[in-house]
């Protein structure tokens, strides 16, 4: 079983910055597709940005404003989101799936992904 434990949300002003964490425990028996996706309040969820197991990151949504990374000793995902805005307040929400490089960008956020609890960013105007 693997765990996903998100960290780092909170509530900031316009134009300000967070870094969310995404720890995965459990029995890791290879290097994960991972990746960020959000929802917000009435809204489908959708992905923010996605790295896989060779480090290639693929960015859906962020405008050049948000950066994903990853510290594969530390089994741990991060995103470095710059310059906020009020539609930037949602439930961001941690994803990891055991695919080929080839599949991360597909199947990442389907059935078979694991995914965290969220933590929640609110951004003010």
């Amino acid at each position: 079983q693997v765990q996903l434990v998100e960290s780092g949300g909170g509530s900031v002003q316009a134009g300000g910055s967070l870094r969310l964490a995404c720890a995965v425990y459990g029995r890791i028996r290879s290097t994960p597709c991972m990746g960020w996706f959000r929802q917000a309040p009435g809204k489908e969820r959708e992905g923010v940005a996605n790295i896989d197991s060779d480090g290639r990151i693929s960015y859906v949504t962020s405008e050049g404003r948000f950066t994903i990374s990853r510290d594969n000793a530390k089994y741990t995902l991060y995103l470095q989101m710059n310059s906020l805005k009020p539609e930037d307040t949602a439930m961001y929400y941690c994803a990891a799936r055991f695919v080929s490089v080839y599949d991360c960008s597909a199947l990442l956020g389907r059935p078979g992904t694991y995914w965290g609890q969220g933590t929640q960013v609110t951004v003010s105007s």
